[in-house]
């Protein structure tokens, strides 16, 4: 049973991912570290925090909308690992497992979003 956002496998999983992202960002070179660095981390940052933010809110349809900004934030974050292994500023042995977290995350993140879609189109049980 859930009872609060910490209890979302999800949510558990994308916050790990942000610990790896913390990580990872400090061994970029020191030129990096305001620019590409910091996009990194606000990135990772916004997955975790829409999914709590989401689940927190009132209706489905608001928990869905902030479940697909937590995906937009996935999707910048893969584009910016890759950048960062493209472009050698990261060793790749070190990016390869933070992307392949992110598709994980990714994986759940849209399992979670089609099940409360289907729930929502499925009609209402008849009244007794």
């Amino acid at each position: 049973m859930l009872r609060t956002f910490k209890d979302l496998k999800v949510w558990q999983k994308s916050y790990k991912l942000c610990v790896q992202v913390y990580a990872l960002s400090r061994q970029l070179p020191q030129n990096e570290r305001f620019e590409l660095s910091s996009q990194l981390r606000r990135s990772a940052v916004s997955v975790p925090s829409n999914i709590a933010e989401g689940y927190n809110r009132k209706t489905t349809n608001e928990y869905l909308r902030f479940l697909w900004i937590a995906s937009g934030s996935l999707g910048e974050l893969e584009t910016q690992l890759m950048l960062s292994k493209d472009l050698e500023l990261c060793d790749e042995g070190a990016v390869a497992p933070v992307i392949d977290s992110t598709a994980e995350v990714e994986r759940m993140l849209k399992a979670l979003i089609r099940s409360l879609e289907k729930k929502q189109q499925s009609p209402p049980p008849p009244d007794p």
